[in-house]
């Protein structure tokens, strides 16, 4: 089994709501630390060599993989994370806007709220990005038009007698 099959298994195979919560508890915490280096040294990059990754921030294999799956969406060149292996080299471009939308979108407030995000991104550009981010959840009923409500098509026919038929 690949790395990205195995944490897939971690991360969603679980017996109990209790086994779910305590596991991805204890994930948020490795994350929280990755990523807490990762925005501290945004302009030095992240790349390695995953098993050497995964000793650096004192994690499994598969939690690295995890992290890298997580993070995929937030990058300039997407990874192939099926195909990563515990030898597999990474070099991670972070799009910084986006990571901190996904971070939003993905309700994840232990981390869009981390300090290191004060010399990434000014309060005002963050603030744009969560205006953004809540309006794209915003739905919009479009106006209904009656069955005797004359046709939008401009007939002149009543809706369902025309275009609602």
């Amino acid at each position: 089994m690949s790395l990205h099959e195995d944490w897939k298994e971690m991360a969603y195979t679980h017996e109990t709501q209790e086994s779910f919560d305590k596991f991805w508890n204890k994930y948020a915490i490795t994350e929280k630390k990755i990523y807490e280096d990762v925005l501290e040294n945004h302009t030095k990059g992240f790349e390695g060599i995953v098993k050497d990754l995964a000793e650096k921030y004192e994690t499994s294999n598969e939690y690295l993989v995890g992290f890298l799956d997580g993070i995929n969406t937030s990058l300039v060149n997407p990874l192939e994370v099926e195909e990563i292996t515990e030898d597999s080299s990474v070099k991670l471009e972070i799009d910084m806007e986006k990571l901190y939308y996904n971070m939003l979108e993905a309700k994840a407030d232990y981390l869009y709220n981390l300090a290191q995000w004060d010399t990434i991104l000014d309060d005002e550009k963050r603030k744009e990005i969560t205006k953004v981010q809540k309006s794209a959840k915003t739905v919009v009923k479009e106006e209904k038009i009656g069955r005797n409500d004359p046709c939008p098509c401009g007939s002149g026919n009543k809706y369902k007698k025309c275009c609602g038929k």
